[in-house]
């Protein structure tokens, strides 16, 4: 596979729009690790192999576990996430496949009680960056980084 166009270079003014987004996004009072499995099960979801790369790796350095890494994609089948994770999980896969039906009110109602309004307004849009930059990587062939 070949980067078919680099938008950082063709419309600058893309990038430093999500850059804000990180930027706010960093501000945001979620665990900096469950960030980075948002992220990850995002990019999962979307099969945006730059960003699983990228996030796995962010996770690591955050202290994040391999086995829990590796396990992310089975989050629902495994005893490693806790409750809140769990719920997390749930909602950034149905945020993401929105498509399917939207978010249900179970799950709304389950992330808004673990984390309140302000947070699950934070992970909505946590969810929505990574699904666009997803979107923009795939788009054009960003080629994941080796080690």
């Amino acid at each position: 596979m070949k980067t078919r166009m680099s938008i950082k270079n063709v419309e600058p003014a893309i990038y430093k729009i999500m850059e804000k987004a990180e930027e706010l996004m960093d501000s945001f009072d979620i665990e900096p690790k469950l960030k980075e499995l948002v992220k990850l099960r995002t990019s999962q979801i979307n099969g945006c192999g730059y960003c699983v790369n990228y996030h796995s790796k962010e996770a690591k350095k955050l202290g994040e576990t391999e086995q829990r890494l590796y396990s992310v994609c089975t989050w629902w089948e495994v005893p490693f996430f806790s409750e809140t994770e769990q719920a997390v999980l749930k909602f950034t896969e149905e945020v993401t496949n929105i498509f399917n039906g939207g978010v249900s009110d179970e799950t709304f109602n389950l992330v808004v009680n673990k984390l309140g309004e302000q947070k699950t307004a934070q992970l909505i849009f946590i969810i929505s960056t990574i699904n666009t930059w997803n979107r923009l990587a795939i788009s054009t062939h960003m080629i994941a980084e080796d080690d």
